[in-house]
């Protein structure tokens, strides 16, 4: 076991690297782009998104560039079904959420048309540099179409909840400097955390992919779970929600397009067969529990709702661990 403890460190090292220098690289980005007097809204829908969304990019483009597209793969996969089944139905558990947004309510059916068209692109277990290019290219339409809704929509509740979360003001010298600080120290921990996976992986004799499924999954979800459960604190709960939906998205579009992008290969056909369907089948959950039914009413994700996307979430790790125990034997 002592040849575990290395990879153990820096698996453990690098997520805790990974979560301080995205929120530095959010907290930098954001007061260079306020800089340039580009709009707070802007600021907040594009730098932090994609802030949030940095650990699992980085991981995801370090992974493909060394030839580890299983664990980019599952990196993407997996943090969706990780942020919808643990860390929304965690946080419901304890802050059932009141969801009010308009915006969000489109976003949520947006998703699931996302994770529909992408499921097509990969429907030959193949993710070619056209797939990444088609990936990448909507993620930017989506993120184009967001600003648009946001701004067209400022009065609405997401807007402004997404306002006052914006970072504290700091100087342009230090703006530049913790930009500058975050970009590296992600791809340090990214690469140390990459190195740690692959090596455990190696040790237990599974694919890496199931080592993106699950342990990079959850590190790398967890800037994910800090701001959903203090936007729910502070009864911020269409941030909390939109927070989830926002990431699931750039999951999909940007941080599944890297592999595809860097290093266009096969993959596992378990991905289309079990792990997909199941990110497709709590997402359409997500959506059914988050409606309100009946006109003039809030949708509410309720304590039951949340315990019951957690259950799901405990149900997949068990199916994955029954896979692994069998490719075993």
């Amino acid at each position: 076991m002592f040849t575990l403890l290395y990879p153990a460190l820096a698996i453990l090292v690098g997520f805790a690297l990974l979560i301080w220098s995205a929120d530095k690289f959010v907290l930098g980005a954001s007061n260079t782009a306020r800089s340039f007097s580009i709009s707070p809204l802007i600021v907040g829908v594009v730098i932090v998104g994609l802030g949030t969304s940095a650990p699992e990019m980085l991981v995801s483009a370090i992974a493909a560039a060394e030839g580890n597209t299983g664990l980019s793969i599952g990196n993407a996969i997996g943090s969706n079904i990780t942020n919808v089944g643990l860390m929304l139905g965690l946080t419901a558990l304890f802050y059932p959420l009141h969801i009010h947004s308009k915006l969000l309510k489109r976003e949520m059916p947006l998703l699931l048309i996302i994770l529909g068209l992408s499921y097509c692109l990969l429907w030959d277990q193949y993710l070619s540099f056209l797939n990444g290019l088609l990936l990448i290219a909507m993620m930017f339409a989506m993120l184009g179409f967001t600003i648009w809704e946001a701004k067209k929509h400022n009065e609405d509740s997401l807007a402004q909840e997404i306002l006052d979360e914006l970072p504290e003001e700091v100087s342009k010298g230090h703006a530049l400097k913790w930009l500058i600080i975050g970009i590296l120290v992600l791809i340090g921990s990214s690469r140390l955390l990459v190195w740690g996976a692959v090596e455990v992986a190696e040790y237990f004799k599974v694919s890496d992919l199931i080592i993106g499924l699950t342990v990079v999954a959850i590190g790398t979800s967890l800037p994910e779970l800090a701001t959903t459960i203090a936007a729910a604190r502070k009864r911020e709960f269409d941030l909390a929600v939109g927070n989830i939906i926002g990431s699931n998205i750039f999951n999909i579009l940007g941080v599944m397009a890297l592999p595809g992008l860097i290093n266009p290969g096969s993959f596992d056909a378990a991905v289309l067969t079990r792990d997909y369907p199941v990110m497709l089948a709590l997402t359409v959950v997500l959506i059914i529990f988050s409606i309100a039914w009946r006109k003039g009413k809030t949708g509410i994700l309720s304590r039951l709702e949340g315990a019951l996307l957690l259950a799901g979430y405990l149900a997949y790790m068990f199916w994955l661990y029954k896979d692994t125990m069998a490719t075993a034997l």
